[in-house]
């Protein structure tokens, strides 16, 4: 039995301390070695090889090799030695490569440590603000930080090198503009998640049943202006050939996800659990459904539950129903952490439900035991997620409030 003082404010920063330093050191020793190999001898910055290269492609101009793995891998081997033979599924559309061409005029190494630093920026504002907006919160500001700081999904964040913080940002700032009623501009940044479609998947449908027309109208303009910026630059052929991709990409799911165990939706969870292909596809299907009946479900009640909450359940429908969503992704649900916990701890939820916010916590720490999904073949984060998911479309039925804070006090 989970009792209301498990979860106390002095527990929680010591396990924000522990995780901090055992990560970080980790990774500080990881990259402790002259040259850009590591220890494990993986190239340093791992994805972020690909980005670099994409910026290369931009600066030569070259749209015919964007979508082409071989010619990019001697592009790669051409910039940086040290990553011959390394191959990339290219998936970002035409225009995500002219945004990386600036680093692409550095060395490969102070472009990690520009981009690191970008991310860590990134991650470190959108924290802060979401921060400033939970008053329950206000005065547990070294407890947030200690906490964000040994978030796991951050620390795979700048251990791969990749662009979720971009994702982040995107909805950091959609959160603000819909508390402002902006919902145009709202749109606007949505459609800026095209670099990443799949984690605009939750949302576009969330809205559309919700008839959140200026939203989708935004999200539309946005996105079809950055497609059109790559289609400026290149020609439209790149388009042509990045749709095509997307098209093929669930052939290419075994070079896609070369480590399942490190993806966390409902896709892949039910794809290691089950064997037989065709099952599992069935069963991702009823549970996305599933989740998209409580996301929407929660975000129409508009009447009887704060945007916080209902943010919070679109985060996690985004997570849920992707179709491909890799540990680093999961960084997307920092907002959600904290919005729930506000929601929890705030003086006018003081019946919370424990069990919530011991979900909130599992959500938060579970990627750390990813890959004993090798052995289990069960991604225990996503139980985590659909069960929060559940509880929050329960509390929003219900109309109930929660009955205990996530924070306890000393």
């Amino acid at each position: 039995m989970i009792t209301r003082d498990w979860l106390t404010e002095k527990r929680l920063r010591a396990h924000g301390t522990i995780l901090a330093l055992c990560l970080w050191s980790l990774f500080i020793w990881n990259l402790s070695t002259p040259g850009l190999r590591d220890r494990a001898g993986n190239l340093k910055g791992t994805d972020f090889l690909h980005l670099y290269t994409l910026g290369s492609v931009a600066l030569a101009h070259d749209g015919a090799a964007l979508y082409d793995m071989n010619v990019q891998a001697r592009l790669s081997a051409a910039r940086v030695p040290q990553a011959a033979g390394t191959l990339y599924l290219p998936l970002y559309p035409p225009q995500v490569s002219i945004l990386f061409a600036p680093l692409a005029r550095l060395t490969y190494s102070w472009a990690l440590g520009v981009w690191w630093a970008y991310c860590f920026a990134i991650y470190g504002a959108c924290s802060f603000l979401i921060w400033r907006a939970c008053s329950a919160l206000t005065a547990h500001g070294v407890t947030v930080a200690l906490l964000a700081i040994a978030y796991p999904a951050f620390f795979h964040l700048i251990a791969w090198g990749q662009t979720s913080a971009l994702a982040l940002a995107c909805f950091t700032g959609m959160f603000f503009l819909l508390r402002a009623e902006r919902d145009f501009a709202a749109g606007l940044v949505l459609g800026c998640l095209i670099f990443k479609p799949q984690l605009g998947l939750a949302a576009a449908i969330v809205f559309l049943c919700a008839g959140a027309w200026k939203i989708l109208f935004g999200a539309v303009v946005s996105s079809g202006i950055q497609l059109c910026i790559g289609a400026f630059y290149y020609g439209w052929a790149p388009f042509r050939e990045w749709l095509a991709m997307l098209w093929s990409s669930r052939r290419m799911l075994p070079f896609l996800e070369p480590r399942p165990y490190q993806t966390h939706s409902l896709r892949t969870f039910w794809s290691m659990l089950v064997p037989w292909p065709a099952p599992a596809l069935v069963l991702y299907g009823v549970s996305t459904a599933a989740a998209l009946f409580f996301a929407i479900t929660i975000w129409k009640a508009k009447s009887s539950l704060p945007l916080s909450f209902r943010y919070s359940a679109l985060l996690l429908g985004t997570v849920l129903v992707a179709p491909h969503l890799t540990v680093y992704d999961l960084i997307i649900l920092a907002p959600a952490i904290l919005l729930l916990s506000d929601w929890l701890h705030s003086s006018e939820h003081l019946r919370a439900h424990r069990i919530m916010g011991t979900m909130i916590y599992l959500v938060y720490a579970l990627p750390l035991v990813g890959p004993l999904a090798r052995i289990t073949h069960v991604q225990f984060s996503v139980i985590a997620m659909s069960w929060l998911m559940y509880l929050m479309w329960k509390t929003s039925k219900s109309g109930e409030e929660p009955a205990e804070p996530l924070v306890a006090h000393e």
